[in-house]
């Protein structure tokens, strides 16, 4: 949306004129918006308040009578709390005027007229790396608990699923691999096998793996004979003369027409991180077509921090030099939605990249420990928003900056650290009602302690993990039926 006033039609300079929708408990919140929108975007905001209390009460047929608009000055458009309910089509059609849902959170509202690029879920979506999820210890598990978490792994984005097994190559073959690749082939995965056991990975490859995990010049004469791509690794990723030995490797396998993407390995942090990202763009700038992977579980799994964050970085990373392939793994539980988390991560990265934009303000899935913004309450709107009550309906409020609790109805207006102290003053009997209001507290201190934004009835925002929550109202709208 262009807010450029010198393009608006307006004969008042500014780019168009709105009018926001309230009830009379928010007003002063939306007033202040609007002032702010009006400020700063050049957007002419006029306040309309109902005679209801809660805005989110509202609907399209109970406005239908109630909401009337200056003939003589009618706005661009009208815009409605987005909690309101129902259809606004014949009430639009009524005034004349285009009706929209506004934010939740009436503070969200600036971001409706803020500049920037638009994007659908279409253009979004696109990616084009390939995620490798590894079953870890696969041949100590039983054959339905692989295929379970195949399902699983695939269901959150994985397209191709590893079948891990132990690293040594100076051991009896896991005669049974050949059962479990065919078992998961017949499920529509497609299979890669984990090992340097040459008779393994044979018997991997007839029943189906299409790609084996890793060969260098100790089993690279063998690959030929497995009919599959294979990944290609340093012998020794610390030795200065890596990547010639990596030539060597490279040379036998397009000699023998094999298939091969390469992993210059990355290493955990202080054990060569640094260094081995810098060989990943060595590799690059040596091999500038060749196809190439990188095992980022060698850092989510070994940095005691939340995994998103570093895979949407590790990602990023793969996305500026072309890196199309990674292998993760969800072992330790910080990164148990590693899987999930780099699908999102891929699609933001190739959209930031291919665009040239910052990997921000585009989608907010990632952001899940904290809010994207913290809205912020003046000091003094507690106290007037508890003034205007008129029932004894119990509302919670979190006033993150400051660290407080705050629970009023038309009888109380309690705050204060402790929501036990701050309960035991609201003289609550009813068993049920107090069950829903330790829920509510419970979910305030959480926001309080992380710095989220807290809405009563509502769930906090932990991004893709989010869970949906019924609200406390129509719950009980659903059991009055």
């Amino acid at each position: 949306m262009s807010l450029d006033p010198s393009q608006s039609g307006n004969s008042d300079g500014v780019s168009e004129r709105v009018v926001l929708v309230t009830g009379t408990l928010a007003e002063p919140a939306v007033r202040r918006v609007a002032e702010q929108v009006s400020r700063q975007c050049g957007v002419r905001c006029d306040v309309h308040v109902l005679n209801i209390q809660v805005a989110a009460l509202m609907t399209g047929q109970w406005m239908m009578g109630k909401l009337r608009l200056d003939e003589d000055d009618t706005p661009d458009r009208v815009i409605v709390p987005g909690y309101c309910r129902g259809e606004f089509g014949l009430l639009a059609k009524t005034l004349g005027v285009q009706i929209e849902r506004g934010p939740n959170d009436v503070r969200d509202l600036p971001l409706i007229f803020e500049g920037g690029r638009v994007t659908d879920d279409a253009e979004y979506g696109q990616h084009d790396i390939e995620i490798i999820a590894e079953i870890n210890d696969a041949a100590r598990l039983p054959v339905q608990q692989i295929i379970d978490q195949a399902q699983k792994l695939s269901a959150d984005g994985a397209d191709v699923i590893d079948v891990g097994c132990d690293p040594h190559a100076d051991r009896s073959a896991w005669s049974s691999i050949g059962g479990v690749v065919k078992e998961l082939c017949a499920r529509g995965h497609r299979v890669s096998v984990d090992s340097f056991h040459p008779v393994e990975v044979g018997i991997a490859c007839a029943a189906g793996a299409e790609l084996v995990l890793s060969v260098n010049a100790s089993n690279c004469e063998t690959a030929s004979d497995w009919g599959a791509e294979v990944v290609v690794i340093p012998d020794d990723p610390r030795d200065p003369r890596y990547l010639v030995n990596l030539e060597h490797t490279v040379g036998r396998l397009h000699k023998d027409g094999v298939k091969f993407r390469i992993d210059p390995v990355i290493e955990p942090i202080g054990f060569g991180f640094s260094a081995s990202l810098a060989r990943y763009l060595e590799v690059r700038q040596k091999f500038p077509d060749a196809a190439m992977l990188m095992g980022i579980a060698n850092i989510t799994e070994l940095t005691g921090a939340d995994s998103a964050g570093i895979n949407a970085l590790l990602i990023g990373f793969c996305q500026e030099i072309k890196i199309r392939s990674v292998l993760t793994t969800e072992v330790i539980n910080w990164a148990q939605s590693s899987v999930r988390e780099i699908s999102v991560a891929r699609r933001m990265m190739h959209f930031a990249v291919t665009n040239r934009i910052l990997p921000k303000d585009i989608k907010e899935a990632l952001v899940m420990l904290r809010d994207k913004r913290l809205h912020s309450h003046d000091k003094d709107e507690f106290a007037g928003l508890a003034a205007k009550l008129t029932d004894k309906n119990i509302r919670i409020y979190a006033d993150v900056m400051r660290c407080k609790l705050h629970a009023m109805s038309m009888k109380h207006h309690v705050t204060g650290d402790d929501p036990f102290l701050v309960f035991d003053e609201l003289e609550i009997n009813d068993p049920s009602h107090a069950f829903y209001l330790g829920y509510e507290m419970a979910k305030a201190m959480t926001a309080i302690t992380l710095g989220k934004n807290y809405i009563q009835d509502e769930a906090l925002d932990w991004g893709f993990l989010t869970r949906d929550e019924v609200g406390h109202y129509e719950r009980r709208s659903r059991k009055s039926k």
